[in-house]
């Protein structure tokens, strides 16, 4: 509960706030130490009872729906069917026996051939389809799992890429031609096996001319649209390959010390979240141990906030997403103790009173107090009624959640979550992006409500969306919206490849704002009506132009979603243009949690990645693509609070350069980027060719005041204190990442 002098906070209260004058900040402190430590330790107890009961009944990790199937299989023999057979194999493969599980499929389809048991030629197609899909994760795990490079998975294949073993990639050819020969070309599972067939023999080193012709999927095109430098994994070279399935990352300085440091999460339930300090000469030492947060474990996606005003980086984490009724993880909020260090204060902040299974949230300053205050976005199903939570920040380290009295409860199953006040009044607004149902653009309505207005603007599509989020991707000053796709496959990817029709036309959406209320789908003007299957998500300038290019980690849980991740590079804000191949970031592993951060302090973006899929034996590599440079100039900005709220959270940030006699704007909000990965707080601005910012504008987000200041230097890394003339510039020096 919230204190009671505040708890009582109903929509009129939130009305006036919004409209009060603004005083300004002091470090929240409310929770004595005692009660944080109850917090923390019952947390720790609580997802320690969470784990024990997934090794059975964890709808993706657990085992005892494995055991029933296995022992109906046992108790059928030579008489169950074909179906029966194949739910048991997938439950081997799932759990990592993928060879036991193989020998399933290999004797159910010998059985259906021979008559012994009913099936007909769909049953004989399924049954040959998911042997190549075993086999061929047999040859990641024997390849780019136990003999991982840093060239393993990323398309184009090559090098160290090449599989070594062979046997799994051979033994799945053959299934996946004889899909092909029973299933007519247009049909998703043909167009399926198709890739498949294709992309078995690139890891034989054996493609293109290895495919029959009438199966090959032509080089060109794969081939990005655009020169582009590749970008190469170094993963291995920092002790940052991290073997393990899906989870979240955040890239920010959570000590203090004005470096970027790594908090990764697991999203396995006995999967600890780990920290690894940058010592400040390019090496990550893991810092998990010291850091206090051992037992606090799981956590499907992870953000950092400074939600109580105290000049260090908070973390919330948010658990039980796509486990339905038996999601009802608590989630976590782990207060900073100022050295890097944390104590998780959720269930003494009011933040665990009820729990509902959730992957994504948000932070800002709803009603302009200047302290952050959080939405939560839960999967509502048929299954669970989960609406979502508006948690309102007391001021004295609790929340108290008023989302249905401000009308944001939504009651879908929410998969991103953003906020950005895209029509400039002051007041911001919230888009909800739901699976398998219309998305919500909550209208700030100014009374303490929000009023959901996506049909008015027609934006409650892709009904099968998943990651979204606010950004200005051309530079106009306005916030546009971007909405990730979650229906399409590998099936559609070939189809794109051959110029073929997508069997699932839906595709991602990009609205342009008019900084006035109004939206204009451009996606289709802009090159991105093509598939893609968004899990992890996010954005970063990578060539210092100015404009915003985008990272899309894809898959989904089943094995046989082996796509490549998409990077798309900006090209001045009037189109994008997919350069996945060419930078050589195309991993074909499910990509999750992505960040871009200058890790090595040399100005520009690297790109980090969690790979990894929701099953235990679909492990993989987590990738660091190092920046190789494009020679344009940059400007960080640190932005500190003290009357709005610390981090900054909405502030905007407008640089007036010359480009090489073009004089333009890059603007940026301050967030964390995308939906799944957090980006550091203090934003990177790519500056082009300018040799100086001719006037930098940062407009504060709790009152909308503007400081301007003129001739700012380039090529460092500045922080800016609200009320303070001036900037000061960060002691930073490039280094080397994994050097000595």
């Amino acid at each position: 509960m919230g204190s009671p002098h505040r708890s009582s906070f109903v929509a009129p209260l939130l009305s006036s706030l919004l409209l009060a004058p603004a005083t300004a900040q002091e470090p929240i402190q409310g929770l004595t130490p005692a009660a944080k430590q109850a917090s923390h330790q019952r947390m720790v107890k609580e997802l320690a009872a969470i784990a024990e009961r997934a090794k059975t009944d964890h709808k993706y990790h657990g085992d005892q729906n494995a055991k029933r199937l296995w022992a109906e299989l046992a108790a059928q023999g030579d008489k169950a069917p074909w179906k029966l057979r194949l739910d048991a194999s997938l439950e081997h493969l799932r759990l990592g026996d993928t060879r036991v599980g193989i020998g399933i499929l290999e004797q159910g389809l010998a059985a259906v051939e021979k008559g012994t048991i009913d099936g007909d030629i769909d049953a004989k197609n399924a049954l040959r389809f998911y042997l190549g899909m075993a086999w061929l994760r047999l040859a990641e795990t024997d390849n780019c799992c136990a003999r991982n490079t840093p060239e393993s998975c990323i398309l184009p294949l090559q090098g160290g890429a090449l599989h070594t073993a062979t046997e799994g990639s051979t033994k799945a050819i053959p299934y996946f031609l004889a899909v092909m020969q029973d299933t007519p070309p247009g049909d998703y599972w043909h167009l399926g096996a198709r890739w498949l067939v294709n992309l078995a023999h690139m890891t034989l080193g054996s493609w293109p001319a290895g495919v029959p012709e009438a199966h090959r999927i032509p080089a060109a095109a794969m081939a990005s649209k655009a020169a582009f430098p590749r970008l190469p994994n170094i993963a291995d070279q920092v002790g940052l390959d991290l073997f393990g399935m899906l989870g979240g990352i955040i890239a920010d300085d959570l000590d203090g010390d004005d470096d970027l440091d790594l908090m990764i999460s697991l999203w396995k339930t006995d999967g600890q979240l780990r920290v690894w300090r940058n010592d400040g000469q390019g090496h990550y030492v893991e810092y998990t141990q010291q850091s206090g947060l051992l037992g606090i474990t799981s956590g499907i996606n992870i953000f950092q906030v400074d939600y109580d005003n105290d000049g260090d980086l908070d973390v919330y984490v948010c658990r039980g997403a796509w486990l339905y009724d038996g999601g009802r993880h608590p989630n976590s909020l782990l207060q900073n103790q100022g050295d890097g260090t944390f104590v998780d204060v959720a269930f003494a902040a009011g933040l665990c009173e009820v729990n509902y299974p959730t992957s994504t949230c948000d932070w800002y300053d709803v009603d302009n107090d200047g302290d952050l205050d959080l939405y939560v976005g839960n999967e509502a199903s048929a299954k669970i009624q989960a609406p979502c939570q508006l948690f309102r920040n007391e001021g004295d380290g609790t929340f108290f959640d008023i989302a249905e009295r401000a009308g944001v409860q939504n009651l879908g199953y929410t998969k991103g979550v953003t906020f950005g006040d895209y029509d400039q009044d002051g007041f911001v607004d919230l888009y909800v992006s739901n699976l398998h149902e219309p998305n919500r653009l909550y209208h700030n309505a100014r009374n303490g409500r929000f009023v959901d207005v996506a049909d008015k603007h027609g934006m409650q599509h892709p009904i099968e969306s998943f990651g979204a989020w606010f950004w200005d991707y051309d530079n106009d000053g306005h916030l546009d919206l971007f909405c990730a796709a979650y229906s399409t496959g590998i099936g559609d990817m070939a189809a794109h490849w051959l110029g073929l029709p997508r069997p699932h036309p839906e595709s991602m959406r990009l609205w342009r704002g008019d900084g006035k209320g109004g939206f204009t789908d451009v996606t289709r003007q802009v090159g991105l009506d093509v598939p893609a299957l968004p899990m992890g998500a996010n954005f970063g300038d990578l060539d210092n132009d100015g404009y915003l290019d985008f990272y899309l980690g894809t898959g989904d849980p089943y094995y046989y979603s082996l796509m490549p991740n998409l990077l798309f590079h900006n090209q001045g804000g009037k189109a994008f243009v997919d350069v996945t191949m060419a930078s050589g970031t195309g991993h074909l592993q499910k990509g999750h949690g992505t960040c871009f951060a200058d890790l090595d302090d040399d100005g520009d973006l690297d790109l980090y990645t969690i790979q990894g899929g929701a099953y235990p034996g679909d492990a993989a590599h987590n990738a660091l693509f190092l920046n190789p440079g494009f020679g344009n100039h940059w400007l960080a900005v640190q932005l500190v609070g003290t009357h709005s709220n610390r981090s900054a959270i909405g502030a905007h940030i407008a640089a007036v350069i010359d480009d090489g006699g073009t004089v333009r704007t890059v603007h940026r909000d301050v967030g964390s980027g995308g939906c799944f990965g957090a980006n550091p707080l203090r934003q990177h601005l790519g500056l082009g060719k300018a040799s100086v910012v001719k006037e930098l504008t940062i407009t504060w987000p709790r009152d909308k005041k503007q400081v301007v200041l003129k001739d700012v230097p380039i090529d460092r890394t500045i922080r800016i204190v609200e009320g303070k003339d001036g900037f000061v510039q960060l002691a930073r020096k490039p280094v080397v990442l994994g050097g000595k």
